[in-house]
């Protein structure tokens, strides 16, 4: 067993997959991927998430140090989010998954565009 912040963890591979569990970290990490994201910007682009949801996600990101919170010294502040050194590392490993999935799944991309 592992233990890391107070949880036990059967494996390195489960505790890896603890830092993204949850339905949007790995989707956050995958569009902070393409570059540096306003809060409201992510807010936009990941349908469905609140904004209460989205800022846990956010802090939980950063304590593990796989996201940066950027604050600019403006009026009103302005705030960035970007991927750390660790995140760069971890996001290859979430676009194999991604490519896996639009190769094996697109079909059903058609069907949930229908049900929306």
């Amino acid at each position: 067993m592992i233990d890391y912040r107070g949880k036990q963890y059967v494996c390195l591979l489960d505790l890896g997959f603890e830092v993204i569990r949850g339905k949007w970290k790995s989707v956050i990490i995958c569009h902070l991927g393409d570059g540096p994201k306003r809060f409201m910007e992510l807010q936009r682009i990941i349908c469905g998430v609140s904004q209460k949801v989205l800022n846990e996600q956010l802090r939980e990101l950063e304590e593990e140090g796989i996201i940066h919170k950027k604050i600019y010294p403006e009026v009103p502040p302005r705030v960035e989010y970007c991927l750390t050194e660790k995140g760069r590392e971890l996001y290859p490993a979430l676009k194999l998954i991604e490519d896996w999935s639009i190769k094996h799944y697109r079909e059903y991309e058609k069907d949930s565009e229908e049900h929306r």
